[in-house]
């Protein structure tokens, strides 16, 4: 299968540094207080249903918003940037009416975050950058009923999911992403259903990218939604090869650090981490300064932790440009050498011999 030439940049970088992945998009977005008619633009001025907080429907409505967000945080020294393309697949996009338009808006992302990536590239060859096409998991969960009375109950099945990923994926190919990125998952089966959509487009192609994956462990129990642990998390996607394995989201760095120490003693492969700038306040805002942030991800580094890190919900291009600063100061995590051992997952690992 071709693997594109952005491949062995990524891992030549990835070898030699410490890379940083982009901030959040959504707090960059609530800067700009765009209204119901920005959302819509001159294209969708009629549309049926309301349209404002469907922040992916902007790379069609107001492109020039989101590619400058991405030239700020390329400015501020990330390597790698997310498409806006969190919600951009057909399950989510229901909630508006727009299901019809998930291609088209995963390419149009893809091609701002292109674009935005290659100039960043031009103006210094010796430090490339690179677009992750971000697969979201969607506003459903394949394993758990949303009705508390009923417990076999399930809104999605995998077939649904998988469908809804694959048109996603196929978008940010042919948009130019040059990693797939399935983030924020909450529940394993959405992931493996991102992750299998993922290969089957792929195939079709004949053209493999690297896969990062990041969880969500959603509270201090330490364990996803859907109950897993961070270890047998990690033993559920490594069927999938990735580039990297890691977390995101619904912690902070301090409280993060615990479970990305796990992954670490368990994976073989890259370790990536975009804590939120702290927990919210009672007003839902993120009290954690560039400076905060980056001394409480500092350790991490230190430690060796770390491959892939950057910054999820509250960050800003301030703080990305406070953690580059940070973290080139240091080498990036050697991935662990492991024995060979049957290792199975349920929501707790199992590990043979």
């Amino acid at each position: 299968m071709r693997r594109k030439p952005s491949w062995a940049a990524l891992e030549k970088a990835a070898s030699e540094r410490i890379l940083i992945i982009d901030g959040a998009m959504g707090t960059m977005i609530q800067r700009h207080k765009l209204g119901e008619e920005h959302y819509r633009g001159e294209r969708f001025a009629d549309h049926s249903k309301d349209v404002k907080g469907n922040n992916d429907l902007l790379v069609l409505t107001q492109p020039k918003v989101i590619e400058d967000i991405h030239a700020e945080y390329l400015d501020a020294g990330a390597d790698i940037i997310e498409t806006n393309t969190f919600n951009a697949q057909r399950i989510s996009l229901a909630d508006y009416h727009m299901d019809e338009f998930g291609y088209e808006m995963n390419v149009a992302a893809a091609k701002l975050a292109r674009r935005a990536a290659d100039a960043a590239t031009a103006r210094t060859p010796e430090k490339p950058r690179f677009v992750a096409g971000a697969v979201g998991p969607t506003n459903r969960t394949a394993s758990i009923s949303p009705q508390v009375n009923d417990p076999a109950f399930r809104n999605v099945n995998f077939d649904e999911l998988r469908d809804a990923y694959k048109e996603q994926v196929r978008g940010l190919i042919d948009g130019g992403a040059d990693i797939i990125l399935i983030e924020t998952i909450f529940d394993t089966l959405n992931a493996k259903a991102a992750g299998f959509a993922t290969l089957e487009v792929f195939e079709e192609k004949d053209l493999e990218l690297p896969i990062m994956i990041s969880g969500t462990i959603t509270d201090r129990s330490g364990r996803t939604l859907s109950g897993q642990t961070a270890e047998a998390f990690w033993y559920s996607m490594r069927h999938l090869k990735p580039f990297s394995i890691g977390l995101n989201c619904a912690l902070g760095a301090e409280l993060m650090r615990p479970y990305i120490a796990e992954l670490c003693h368990v994976a073989d492969v890259r370790i990536s981490a975009y804590p939120n700038a702290g927990l919210p306040n009672a007003m839902g805002e993120y009290d954690e300064t560039p400076d905060d942030m980056a001394c409480k991800v500092e350790p991490w580094l230190a430690d060796g932790l770390i491959n892939v890190i950057g910054g999820c919900c509250g960050s800003t291009p301030d703080h990305i440009a406070h953690i580059a600063s940070h973290a080139k100061k240091h080498k990036p995590r050697t991935p662990t050498q492991l024995q060979p051992r049957l290792r199975l997952s349920g929501l707790e690992p199992f590990v043979h011999g």
